[in-house]
């Protein structure tokens, strides 16, 4: 586990970052460095819902360990950070020592930090003093508003620059998508279940019946063959039929898994901002229709 250096930093956009009991905190976006000296020390995380909210990180402390980027900070600290717009391309002094007080560091507020810049999309000025593109209308006269080619603005945003004659109305919207996770899983199983059936089997026996005949003229001669007066024994063999069970297997069905994709409907929500623009008239300064 190394610390990250500049290079390495800058090549992390997209890279996910967990905290250090495991948490996952969001994306890496851009880096954000110090325009007097040009050290990296911040980065912007995409946190929320789709990863719509973007939140300051410091990058004092950050670690890399195979495709993982982990902060000492936890998740909760990260999502509960000083929310600034990373659109305005800088940092404020007072915003830059909220976010130090935020996270218990040291810095920032201390001395003329200037602003921030992010890497991506635009460079570091490295500007610590005024200079002449920091020139206002009520510096310049009029001579050289004409030398300078500068012309006048009527508009004048709170965040600092000079505007043109129209604002521009921005909204956010939702950007609603899908990821595949794992849902559940099932299996196939088989086992051996013991039951008892009955069945009926028919079976024979054989039993003794005596049977006993006169003497008549055509069994005579058998009745007086032999000694008049004797012992004698007769013998039958009896037999009878027994049920013999045995089991034998034989293949039933076929049973296999397979998968459908059902497509189904649900409803997220999500919040947004939207600008919207007032007019405020002041004396007579209402409009006029043609003719009037």
């Amino acid at each position: 586990m190394t610390t990250l250096n500049r290079q390495e930093l800058t090549s992390l956009t997209g890279r996910t970052v967990y905290d250090s009991s495991g948490d996952k905190i969001g994306k890496l976006g851009e880096l954000w460095t110090d325009e007097n000296s040009g050290q990296p020390t911040w980065v912007t995380v995409h946190t929320g819902l789709f990863g719509m909210n973007e939140t300051f990180l410091p990058v004092e402390g950050l670690r890399s360990s195979g495709d993982d980027v982990t902060t000492p900070h936890t998740k909760e600290q990260v999502k509960d950070a000083p929310n600034f717009d990373p659109s305005s391309g800088h940092i404020d002094r007072d915003e830059e020592t909220r976010l130090y007080r935020h996270y218990g560091l040291t810095g920032g507020g201390t001395d003329t930090v200037g602003e921030r810049s992010a890497t991506t999309g635009r460079a570091a000025t490295g500007r610590t003093g005024r200079t002449d593109t920091d020139l206002t209308d009520t510096d310049l006269t009029s001579a050289d508003r004409t030398s300078a080619g500068h012309r006048a603005a009527v508009g004048h945003d709170t965040s600092g620059p000079n505007t043109d004659d129209a604002m521009t109305r921005s909204e956010e919207r939702l950007k609603v998508g899908t990821e595949e996770r794992e849902a559940g899983r099932a299996r196939l199983r088989k086992y051996v279940v013991t039951s008892t059936e009955q069945v009926e089997v028919p079976v024979s026996r054989e039993e003794v019946r005596v049977e006993r005949e006169p003497i008549t003229d055509a069994n005579r001669g058998a009745a007086l063959d032999g000694p008049a007066i004797s012992e004698e024994e007769h013998e039958v063999t009896l037999h009878e039929e027994r049920p013999v069970v045995e089991t034998e297997a034989v293949p039933v069905e076929r049973v296999r898994l397979s998968k459908e994709r059902v497509t189904g409907n649900e409803t997220v929500s999500g919040e947004v901002r939207e600008e919207r623009i007032d007019t405020d008239v002041q004396g007579d300064a209402r409009g006029r229709r043609p003719g009037v």
